[in-house]
């Protein structure tokens, strides 16, 4: 159940993401359309005005007509345009960086070089009379065409802004939901386990006063120190939500305690697993010791669970990271079933869990704790199904 809503919260997302390019590609169609048929028509429009021009220019009327089509005509349209002779140099022009009134060398040469980008924009207009060529009319798109051009582009990243505002303000939120709903949890569980724990521990003192038999008295020793760890178990939960005490200590000697408990209690298991240890260093890290032993067990647990064979093998591996940052890697290793490529991005998700009888906490709980109180970073360095699994966790040295 859990991984279907999973897979149907991922393709959901992937729905709405296809139905947003399919929005964005049919407004920008429609709107490159409607841009080429503006453009069509500003062509036959000035088409219209340059066969006027050319035909009053070679008729026996006066100057004051051709004047009267150029101010009263082609200046009023809302194109930006160069007349040039046959030679293609500029006689007048309008709606470009120049002052129409400029007719300096510098101003001639900059209406040249205007005339290579308007010709990239659309063709030149010819000013023909019968076979005789009177010049060219280089035009650009209309302020309306540039704007219409653009407004698909703007609108893309107006709604852009608006989806990731959105999507910034949904993920605070549901960060902010979730670590109410882990401290909540995790102080609820430290208050209901403390009591009775203080009450064991009391008849624990009671009991070893008055066994006499040594067998007895090392079964209670064993309960004991199975109390210390619930002890331990109810300081970790007390500490989600607070601000993490960070202390130097030699990490390999953390990750060898968690080991060891682990080794006393693999026989339980039902399987040989051996776990191996390769630490290429000693170096002191900043630890929240008690938060950071859970990681460790949590991830030694996952393993064990992933090896469904009799025996099995997890490899833990300690190094430095030569990439100049004073970082540390821990790598865990297993050979067991490996990870699914669609599962992969899912398994740090709370509540995600491919076992029968998982609540989906443990990876989520561990990467909150590397990556909230310590700074560091953990994920899954390399996968394959049917041969296992490396965590790695990625932490700061002091």
């Amino acid at each position: 159940m859990k991984l279907n809503f999973y897979r149907l919260k991922g393709g959901f997302k992937g729905l709405l993401f296809i139905l947003a390019i399919v929005i964005i590609g049919v407004l920008l169609i429609h709107s490159q359309r409607t841009v080429q048929a503006l453009r069509a028509e500003s062509r036959d429009i000035m088409l219209f005005y340059a066969q006027l021009y050319a035909s009053v220019a070679n008729t026996a009327e006066s100057n004051s007509s051709l004047n009267f089509i150029f101010d009263e005509v082609i200046l009023r349209t809302n194109y930006p345009f160069i007349l040039t002779d046959a030679d293609g140099k500029p006689n007048a022009w309008k709606g470009i960086d120049v002052d129409p009134d400029d007719r300096t060398a510098e101003a001639i040469k900059k209406v040249q070089s205007l005339t290579e980008v308007m010709k990239r924009e659309a063709q030149p207009i010819p000013l023909k009379y019968e076979d005789i060529l009177l010049g060219y009319l280089y035009y650009g798109d209309s302020k309306l065409i540039k704007q219409l051009q653009m407004l698909p582009y703007i609108g893309i990243v107006v709604v852009g802004m608006f989806v990731l505002i959105g999507f910034l303000g949904f993920r605070s939120i549901q960060r902010s939901e979730e670590q109410f709903i882990w401290v909540g949890m995790s102080k609820e569980t430290a208050h209901q386990i403390g009591t009775p724990l203080s009450s064991i521990m009391g008849w624990l003192e009671i009991m070893k006063t008055q066994i006499e038999n040594k067998n007895a008295l090392k079964i209670v020793q064993e309960m004991e120190r199975d109390v210390e760890r619930l002890n331990k178990v109810t300081a970790r939960f007390s500490q989600i939500g607070s601000k993490a005490d960070l202390k130097e200590v030699n990490i390999g000697s953390v990750i060898s305690e968690v080991v060891k408990y682990f080794q006393r209690r693999l026989p339980q298991w039902g399987k040989k697993v051996r776990i191996s240890e390769n630490y290429a260093l000693q170096s002191k890290v900043p630890l929240n010791r008690d938060l950071f032993e859970w990681v460790i067990e949590n991830l030694i647990k996952n393993s064990l669970d992933a090896i469904e064979k009799d025996s099995g093998q997890i490899n833990i591996d300690l190094g430095r990271l030569e990439n100049g940052k004073h970082e540390i890697y821990i790598d865990i290793s297993d050979d067991g079933r490996g990870i699914e490529a669609s599962k992969k991005k899912d398994i740090f998700k709370p509540g995600f869990s491919t076992k029968k009888r998982g609540w989906g906490l443990g990876l989520s709980l561990a990467k909150r704790i590397i990556e909230d109180y310590h700074g560091g970073k953990l994920f899954v360095k390399e996968t394959k199904l049917g041969h296992g699994t490396t965590i790695r966790i990625v932490l700061r040295q002091g």
